[in-house]
């Protein structure tokens, strides 16, 4: 990451331990946290307690922070609870359902909220887990030679990646592979369409949306081959989830006009680290909900119901543009 960026994060977070590894401490800027080298250190963390730590948490305990930019120019952190993330998790396991046969490669970086189901899912089901090399969720190449090798029967793409993910000679013969999940980016029938041509007639491609306020995803849609659409639907809200479609003033929209999209349920993020004001604007109560203090998180998406209970995805109701 840039230096400014590390050091607004350092800076925000104010984080007790640093975790890192020799050859980087030279990159940090300054920082007051106390650093603990991986590859070095292990002597020092032989001396620690063996025992397990008292256990602090809950499930309304602040599970991670990912700082995302957002529209604001400098990062701000996004937080979730345990019970989202864990929600999140069990839909993901219901609807899928890896076992000890499948393999999961991980590929995204961790400032990117995907990372957390491509770590803790395999883990929680007894399924393998493949750990890509740095910067090798940039390389097409490197991809299929390793979902090859590693027989990977699951895989994430952002969509701008599975186009050129699909341009790789040999890529018809991952015989092993059985889904593709998308999400980050909009996805579009004619992405599908080749994804469908080029992969085996066994792999399934599903399109997830979420932002990282609200437990990485919060709907899915299944794209089924053989289906033509000229757009690609973000789907129904996944478990203990609602979604709501509202126009200016408030009010659900009807079938086919488009409004703000807002998320409820459990879900929802605590809001942003150190960001009361902002925290305010962005997470609202939820007047859908019987339970107190509540809260909807207002995504700044314009969407749409479709007749058949679908949402669609228009686009931004501000000038924000996704780099």
């Amino acid at each position: 990451y840039p230096r400014e960026r590390l050091a607004g994060m350092l800076e925000d977070a104010d984080a007790p331990v640093l975790l890192t590894h020799e050859k980087l401490k030279s990159v940090l800027p300054a920082h007051g946290s106390r650093v603990v080298s991986l590859d070095t250190e292990w002597a020092t963390v032989a001396r620690q307690p063996a025992t397990a730590p008292v256990h602090v948490g809950g499930a309304d305990s602040l599970a991670y922070v990912i700082f995302t930019s957002g529209s604001t120019g400098r990062p701000k952190g996004a937080m979730n609870a345990h019970a989202g993330i864990v929600n999140r998790l069990l839909w993901m396991q219901q609807e899928y359902g890896l076992t000890g046969a499948d393999t999961v490669v991980q590929k995204t970086p961790f400032s990117f909220d995907v990372s957390v189901w491509e770590f803790f899912w395999p883990l929680l089901t007894g399924a393998r887990l493949v750990v890509a090399k740095p910067g090798g969720h940039q390389d097409p190449a490197y991809l299929a030679k390793l979902l090859r090798e590693e027989r990977v029967t699951t895989v994430h793409f952002v969509p701008s990646m599975l186009r050129a993910f699909l341009e790789e000679p040999g890529i018809e013969g991952l015989s092993h592979l059985r889904r593709v999940v998308c999400s980050g980016e909009a996805l579009t029938a004619d992405l599908v369409t080749k994804a469908h041509a080029r992969l085996p007639a066994g792999t399934e491609v599903h399109n997830l949306y979420g932002p990282t306020e609200a437990a990485v995803d919060v709907s899915y849609f299944h794209c089924a081959r053989g289906t033509p659409r000229t757009s690609i639907p973000i789907g129904r809200p996944v478990a203990n989830t609602r979604l709501y479609v509202l126009d200016a003033q408030g009010q659900p929209t009807p079938v086919g006009v488009p409004g703000e999209l807002f998320i409820g349920g459990v879900q929802v993020g605590l809001g942003y680290w150190r960001r009361p004001q902002l925290t305010a604007e962005r997470f609202v109560p939820d007047v859908y909900s019987q339970v107190p203090e509540a809260r909807l998180y207002r995504t700044g998406d314009v969407a749409r119901w479709l007749a058949d209970g679908t949402l669609e995805y228009l686009g931004r109701s501000d000038f924000q543009v996704k780099l």
